[in-house]
């Protein structure tokens, strides 16, 4: 079995200027210009090697953005400006998720040929995996038009979309309309490229505490799998728009780490277009936030932990010069005692009254960063009230963010009882040059009150724009239609509006060398904003996505 699947071995992120470091011969996947991937053997998981390894090598873990359900919400179609006519012609739209049902009808051409480009499927080993990738199986267009044809396709491409998330996120980008069902994806004569991402390994789950029966996937394959899109829309010369629709609470929040570095890479190329749900995370209770500014220099929170969550984490970031130590008191009031910075330090506490084993790294530098992060893992926790206390050893004012995990890593029974609904948007969100998309309920134009919120943790303005996001009519699998909703539905809203531009801009020759960026830009300009309002603001950014605003704007110059 090949390394990167095998669950003996980590997937470590290393700079390829390490390579030489790593290298034994055949355990180097390459990812993208910065960043590969070195496979450690694991004879079994211990949680202090994260301690041996640096926190920055370990993948984050990533969970989906929306859900999908076979509600209907009875939404027309797409707002159409008849002399614009921009359906996506010539755009390649990226869609890096739980896969595809290519059978559905929202993905075939008029006359049963799919509109589907390639289609590489992570999970699937026994064909050709895509050509300079090592794992995983690609479908080009004719394998799944002979699919197609056949009696069972499944015997020819049997890459499916068990989740749905995947066929709901490309079908309100890219669907073809169903006037019965009133739908239709917003660039709809768009090409479809499309990468299902395997699971996370098990020993990923096991470093960063996440339940063994959660679905999750790891960055590590989104990373790679945008390289894969990227490298295919090279090769024909078409421009892309992709959108990730997943996203953690791991991670500074900042736009730094190996997600927010490429796609921040790729978001100033000329014709590539990313845009990144903010997570559906405000209203979860998941974020603290505490600024100390008298003495004794020490805060206390409070953490309540439901029956069910036997295991997860909690990272804890503070600002620098702060030099903080930490302590955690379980309900029955038994404790770890002080924990004090240090540098690859990995500590074990079991309580002897109660079955809670808590795992403490207290680093004073993660590497990534330079900053301080203290990481919590917690197995069998005591449910109730726990008490976390940090104290600043230098005697000054001092201030942090603390995450619980994303999306279903945890229930909801577990939150902070003094939490803090802003700078919950989830990374890669938090990358500066990618489109960060928000979602607002159109029906009443109100903000989804889940959906992520800015700014970052160092204060840069995100999200970017708000998208639809409520009950968006999409595809499901088994050519059935059901609606989505969530910041994850808003972020494919957007890319659709993106491939549009990019039709305006390259096929049409208006701007032919524009890049992600700049029609970033050029959408935060278009936005419609209500006149009570102050912009940009942490929980619309620069308003509601408008094309048809953007372009008045450039006809009026």
């Amino acid at each position: 079995m090949q390394k990167i699947l095998d669950d003996n071995y980590y997937d470590l992120i290393i700079s390829n200027v390490m390579i030489p470091t790593y290298d034994t011969g055949d355990n180097i996947t390459h990812m993208d210009l910065r960043h590969s991937l070195a496979h450690i053997p694991n004879d079994s998981v211990n949680p202090c090697d994260l301690g041996i390894y640096p926190y920055n090598a370990f993948p984050s873990v990533l969970t989906l953005s929306s859900t999908v359900s076979l509600e209907k919400s009875g939404i027309g179609t797409v707002q159409r400006n008849p002399y614009l006519a921009l359906f996506g012609r010539g755009i390649i739209v990226a869609v890096i998720d739980t896969g595809i049902d290519y059978q559905h009808q929202a993905f075939l051409y008029n006359d049963g040929t799919t509109r589907i480009l390639s289609l590489w499927d992570q999970t699937i080993q026994e064909g050709e995996p895509p050509e300079g990738f090592t794992y995983g199986t690609e479908y080009s267009r004719e394998h799944i038009n002979v699919a197609l044809r056949s009696e069972n396709p499944l015997s020819i491409v049997p890459s499916v979309d068990t989740n749905g998330h995947g066929t709901a996120i490309a079908s309100v980008i890219a669907g073809k309309p169903s006037l019965e069902q009133s739908f239709s994806g917003v660039v709809p004569e768009s090409d479809i490229l499309v990468v299902k991402l395997k699971p996370a390994k098990n020993s990923l789950k096991k470093i960063f505490f996440v339940p063994e029966n959660i679905e999750c996937y790891q960055e590590s394959d989104l990373i790679i799998g945008i390289s894969y899109v990227t490298s295919v829309a090279k090769r024909l010369n078409r421009p892309i728009a992709i959108c990730v629709a997943m996203g953690t609470n791991q991670s500074s929040h900042d736009g730094r780490g190996a997600t927010s570095f490429i796609t921040n890479y790729l978001a100033q190329q000329p014709q590539t277009g990313i845009t990144i749900t903010t997570g559906n995370e405000a209203n979860k209770r998941r974020h603290y936030f505490n600024n100390t500014t008298a003495e004794p220099f020490l805060n206390d929170f409070e953490l309540r932990v439901g029956e069910n969550d036997k295991l997860f984490a909690i990272e804890l970031w503070p600002f620098a010069p702060a030099r903080l130590s930490i302590e955690i008191t379980a309900p029955n009031r038994e404790t770890t005692g002080q924990v004090f910075p240090a540098l690859g330090e990995c500590r074990r506490f079991a309580f002897v009254f109660n079955p809670s084993v808590i795992w403490i790294n207290n680093y004073i530098f993660e590497e990534e960063t330079g900053d301080q992060l203290i990481l919590m893992r917690f197995q069998d926790p005591l449910p109730g009230i726990w008490t976390i206390r940090v104290q600043n050893l230098d005697k000054e004012p001092f201030s942090f963010h603390t995450w619980l995990p994303s999306g279903d890593l945890i229930s909801e029974d577990t939150f902070f009882l003094n939490s803090n609904p802003d700078t919950t948007i989830t990374s890669p969100g938090n990358a500066t040059n990618p489109l960060t998309v928000t979602a607002y309920n159109q029906f009443n134009n109100t903000i989804l009150p889940e959906s992520g919120r800015g700014y970052t943790r160092t204060g840069f303005v995100k999200p970017d724009i708000s998208a639809p996001g409520y009950q968006l009519t999409c595809a499901v699998p088994g050519n059935q239609y059901g609606s989505i909703t969530g910041s994850g539905a808003a972020a494919a809203h957007a890319a659709g509006v993106v491939a549009m531009v990019f039709e305006w801009a390259i096929p049409r020759g208006n701007y032919t060398s524009i890049t992600g960026n700049d029609v970033n830009r050029l959408l935060i300009r278009g936005a419609e904003r209500s006149s009570g309002t102050t912009y940009p603001n942490n929980i619309w950014g620069y308003g509601q996505i408008e094309i048809n605003r953007l372009f008045e704007r450039l006809t009026n110059i």
